[in-house]
């Protein structure tokens, strides 16, 4: 049996992709599940599916009062979470260079990207102070590592998580609350579908790329992470294809 079994996970973007592979990896492991997305309806059946204890709940992570609303929403014995996966994540606009985007797509996704995942952390830190212990873990990209023509909002979003991630993890270390970072490449998911605003290209876009990697990849990843020791502490992984060069 996992060593995570009996914790409680929230799993922002938990309707699709790497969100619901992540829940799906979690709840067989034994770890009781709250599945947080906009779509409520596409979520609890996603929810419904898993093997372990579920709890759905509708967040808009770049809605102020949907994320102050968060903890209220908690059954009592659902409050004390033990692990945060930040995952919900958008790059709405297409591959544009900068001056050719629409600037309010650009800042749309800072705000999911950086301020909503800022918000949803601000939201569940105080419960693992108070209890002290918990598990952060912030899905980035190997975008935060260097630029990507056409994607300024996105790379500057996941440097910002790069560096949040980096930064919390100093100011919480030996206070028994961890911050680990899943730093992916090239991912097969609904992304590019929602990325280009039409699933014929998204398609097109993934066939053009190459080889990709699939959710539960990144999944097993945030696995590993929550699994080691409490001494230790997975800081990041990055994780990309087998792509020559």
């Amino acid at each position: 049996m996992s060593k995570l079994a009996g914790k409680t996970a929230l799993v922002t973007g938990a309707s699709a992709g790497i969100g619901l592979a992540t829940a799906r990896l979690l709840s067989e492991a034994g770890v009781r599940l709250i599945g947080c997305a906009r779509r409520l309806d596409v979520l609890r059946a996603q929810m419904d599916e898993l093997p372990g204890p579920t709890l759905s709940v509708q967040l808009d992570v770049v809605d102020t009062e949907s994320v102050a609303g968060l903890m209220a929403q908690l059954p009592s014995e659902w409050k004390t979470i033990d692990i945060l996966v930040n995952n919900a994540g958008s790059d709405v606009g297409g591959r544009r260079d900068f001056h050719e985007g629409d600037i309010a797509e650009w800042v749309n996704t800072i705000q999911i990207n950086v301020s909503g995942l800022m918000q949803v952390t601000a939201a569940v830190l105080p419960g693992m102070l108070a209890g002290q212990g918990g598990h952060i873990v912030n899905l980035g990209s190997v975008a935060g590592l260097s630029g990507v023509r056409g994607c300024a909002a996105y790379v500057a979003s996941k440097h910002a998580v790069h560096g949040l991630s980096d930064t919390l993890r100093q100011e919480y270390a030996g206070r028994g609350i961890r911050v680990s970072e899943i730093l992916p490449g090239m991912v097969k998911t609904e992304f590019a579908k929602t990325r280009f605003s039409d699933a014929d290209k998204g398609d097109a876009f993934y066939e053009n790329y190459g080889l990709c990697l699939e959710a539960e990849d990144i999944a097993r990843s945030v696995l590993f992470a929550l699994e080691q020791p409490p001494h230790a502490v997975v800081s990041q992984i990055v994780i990309v294809p087998d792509n020559p060069g």
